[in-house]
């Protein structure tokens, strides 16, 4: 799971919707609705969330120190409003989320069918 930063206490937790949030901003920063895009599509349209609940959740993050505002390109459209981008420990979270499910799969796949010995 992930460890803040020696010195920084984070009271944030990661829920499968923030995992798929901080995977949309992995490869750079964009504006709410896209990120909302990308957590449909990285998630295969398994994770559906509604606007309120995906500002709740960011909103979450950024005071987490996971991810920070930032703003978006010159030639954008100013209407589209805040751009977002993760920070260093938002990385490190995600590196270390990752880690976490490669060892519960591993654990998983070392499992050996019970045996069916003395069972009635």
């Amino acid at each position: 799971m992930f460890r803040p930063p020696r010195g920084i206490i984070l009271n944030v937790d990661i829920s499968k919707l923030d995992i798929y949030l901080l995977l949309a901003l992995a490869d750079g920063a964009a504006h709410g609705y896209a990120v909302m895009q990308g957590i449909r599509e990285r998630s295969a349209g398994a994770v559906r969330v509604s606007t309120a609940s995906f500002y709740r959740r960011l909103s979450a993050l950024i005071a987490g120190g996971l991810v920070e505002e930032t703003g978006g390109p010159r030639q954008d459209d100013p209407r589209r409003g805040a751009y977002y981008r993760l920070t260093a420990a938002g990385r490190r979270a995600l590196q270390d989320e990752r880690d976490r499910l490669a060892s519960l799969v591993a654990a998983v796949d070392g499992l050996r069918p019970a045996s069916r010995r003395g069972r009635a």
